[in-house]
């Protein structure tokens, strides 16, 4: 494996500050996907909370998060082909204005009888985000040096974290005291803003492309599947959210136990997400500390932040208040914040720009499949057995790939101890060979 110079060392706050103030491309991508992730939680706040008055049943809720990531799963293909293919930028873009439209049309929800509109806009949403996101991540390398592409991706990641904590709040406290049509205008608003800032970043969001004839969208996904497996890195990257999507459908009993355990409503909601945005928040970071020089310790540090993930969903379905459960969520998610930060990272340095852009849709379709199928079966357990026993099945789950991963991919973290986590070598991608009859 090729190795490469270590990448810029200084703390995180100051190499944060000196990335965002002399980056003006990346401070625009940045903010944008600030104001439209914090436009979100808005929606989602409100959402979840809507579904489960008109419907009263955990299985609704759960199927608004699978609603999105199935959809995601189907379009994923589709997606990083046109990631690779066309301009990043317009594709963004269009992928915002789309959903600030289709938003508005939860408005049209106002009793159980059209509950189904949140699932079929949802659905809408996820196919525009299904977009945006390989885009977004794939052209990250080519906003930003080398020598930054780890202090970016612990941004973008805390950003997430960072936006759930202040959008969530600020959503349970709005949809509870302007009504949830206020929190749904907010995010098709963000669309809007975000789109504009895009707009204006002139920078190229991918290295020049080769020409070549196209090949199908089989093809490709063929393609993309050969590339992965020339790596074994890239396999066990691939893993990683995979693996954790089987538990990820724990995020369910968040409403739960804010609505119904603990009879904290919209407020305890809000207060429940925002402690899982401050985990989100300073995980990305953590797992940024632990990398070491060259990555030496990505696969181990990833291993840690898959089994915190896991410890703390246990503990959470063993507390007893809403108080004691704020910390703990904090900490079961300073893991899943690390483990998608590191992951991405990962795959960012290892692939080319050329297919990095299917990759990360391949990865983001492993990874929706299995949260939705697991945010299903977690709402079929907790009509049955309850939040907090869910959460303990969950949690369980969770620990239990923590130990499986770290086991499977202990060849690739001994080489990498060894020799560093740097780009592969220029490999050519293959097209499949013509089927004859």
């Amino acid at each position: 494996m090729a190795t490469r110079e270590p990448v810029e060392s200084e703390g995180g706050l100051r190499a944060s500050i000196s990335l965002l103030r002399g980056n003006r491309d990346f401070r625009r991508l940045y903010l944008a996907s600030m104001i439209s992730l914090g436009g979100d939680w808005f929606l989602i706040v409100a959402l979840f909370g809507l579904v489960l008055q008109l419907t009263g049943q955990a299985v609704a809720v759960a199927f608004t998060l699978a609603a999105q990531d199935l959809t995601y799963f189907l379009a994923s293909p589709f997606a990083g082909v046109l990631a690779d293919r066309l301009d990043r930028r317009r594709l963004m873009i269009a992928a915002d204005l789309a959903r600030a439209v289709l938003v508005l049309g939860f408005l049209l929800v106002t009793t159980e009888v059209t509950v189904w509109l949140v699932y079929v806009l949802l659905a809408a949403v996820a196919l525009f985000s299904a977009v945006f996101e390989p885009a977004s991540v794939s052209a990250m390398p080519n906003l930003v040096a080398d020598r930054d592409l780890s202090t970016a991706n612990a941004l973008s990641g805390s950003l997430w974290g960072t936006m759930l904590v202040v959008g969530a709040g600020l959503g349970g406290i709005v949809a509870a005291a302007l009504g949830r049509e206020a929190a749904i205008a907010i995010d098709s608003a963000s669309f809007v803003i975000s789109a504009l800032l895009i707009l204006r970043i002139h920078v190229s969001f991918s290295e020049a492309r080769a020409a070549r004839e196209h090949a199908s969208i089989r093809q490709d996904s063929v393609e993309t599947v050969r590339y992965a497996r020339k790596d074994h890195r890239v396999l066990a990257l691939l893993g990683v959210k995979f693996g954790w999507g089987m538990a990820g459908g724990v995020l369910v009993v968040i409403p739960l136990l804010a609505y119904e355990t603990f009879d904290a409503g919209d407020v305890g909601l809000g207060l429940l997400m925002a402690a899982r945005g401050i985990g989100a928040l300073v995980g990305p970071f953590a797992g940024r500390r632990m990398l070491g020089s060259q990555d030496r310790r990505m696969f181990l540090a990833i291993s840690v932040s898959l089994a915190t993930f896991g410890v703390g969903y246990l503990l959470v379905g063993l507390a007893p208040t809403l108080l004691i459960v704020m910390p703990i969520v904090t900490f079961a998610h300073l893991g899943g914040g690390a483990t998608w930060t590191l992951s991405g990272y990962g795959l960012q340095r290892i692939v080319p720009d050329r297919i990095r852009g299917r990759i990360f849709a391949f990865d983001g379709m492993l990874v929706t499949l299995t949260f939705g199928i697991s945010s299903i079966l977690t709402g079929v357990l907790a009509d049955a057995y309850g939040a907090r026993t869910t959460a303990v099945v969950m949690g369980g789950v969770a620990l239990v790939w923590a130990l499986a991963w770290s086991w499977l991919t202990s060849d690739v973290r001994r080489a990498t101890m060894l020799e560093g986590c740097g780009p592969a070598p220029e490999l050519e991608l293959i097209s499949p060979e013509p089927t004859t009859a």
